[in-house]
């Protein structure tokens, strides 16, 4: 996780309820040494216990089981809440990494996650059931996996945002789904 806002929503694993690992993606790198190449792994995971709380990491290693592993430890340092209304989102929000953007609009109930592997994965994980995504621009899944989690550090709950602006949801004109 990226940035200061990282911090502010961080949570520790003994907070968290029972944690699902959700493997995205595996790739063999290779590194050019003198006798030819080396391969190693790479391996993007995302963790989550369905109730608001997720986080992903990225591990390498010469064998798969090993890279999942370090990954999945890594998710798990890395966990972060956010907020949920229901089975959605409070609100549309757009998450941007390097080139990748993301746009996550709150869904009806009834809609079904309708996102790409790479964000799918991470929603799914989070608990969302209702939500709609687009990613424009690359789609490499470690860039789309960091603008999902900026999107999701961008959302904020409607009850705190009007107890900071001291006018009720009605005034402010918030209406879930």
């Amino acid at each position: 996780m990226a940035g200061s806002k990282g911090n502010i929503s961080r949570v520790s694993v003994d907070e968290c309820g029972e944690l699902t690992d959700k493997t995205v993606a595996i790739n063999r790198v290779s590194k050019v040494v003198k006798g030819g190449r080396r391969f190693s792994f790479s391996a993007l995971v995302v963790t989550g216990d369905g109730r608001g709380h997720v986080g992903f990491g990225l591990g390498k290693a010469a064998e798969v089981p090993d890279a999942i592993r370090k990954a999945s430890e890594q998710a798990r340092k890395s966990l972060i809440r956010i907020p949920l209304k229901g089975s959605t989102i409070p609100h549309d929000v757009i998450g941007t990494f390097g080139p990748s953007t993301v746009i996550l609009k709150a869904a009806a109930p009834g809609t079904g996650v309708i996102a790409g592997s790479a964000v799918r994965a991470i929603i799914e994980v989070a608990g969302i059931k209702d939500i709609r995504t687009k990613c424009i621009g690359s789609n490499n899944a470690h860039n789309v996996l960091h603008a999902t989690v900026e999107g999701l550090l961008e959302l904020k709950d409607p009850e705190v945002v009007a107890a900071i602006r001291g006018i009720s949801l009605d005034e402010m004109g918030y209406r879930p789904y």
